[in-house]
């Protein structure tokens, strides 16, 4: 049995390739995960803030807008939210 350096070369292009084709299919779930992971996150300290922060009167209304803005940045989204209703609000 005689393998060539050619066929060689070419199994070891395929795992390569294989390879790339994975990194390439693995990076946008790992982006997914992550916004997953903020808006879950957010999510429960934006409703653990307007539980707590409705003795005190801090409340943040939860419709698309935050939702949305707390899912793409998590805590600094609500930090930001709260900043930008109180700077509004004057």
């Amino acid at each position: 049995m005689h393998i060539d350096f050619i066929t060689i070369m070419a199994y070891a292009f395929g795992l390569f390739l294989l390879y790339l084709v994975g990194r390439i299919m693995i990076m946008p779930l790992k982006i997914l995960l992550k916004l997953i992971y903020n808006a879950i996150i957010g999510g429960i300290v934006l409703l653990i803030l307007n539980f707590i922060g409705g003795y005190v009167g801090i409340h943040l209304a939860l419709n698309a807008v935050t939702a949305l803005v707390v899912g793409f940045f998590g805590v600094p989204g609500i930090i930001m939210l709260l900043i930008l209703k109180y700077i509004l609000a004057v």
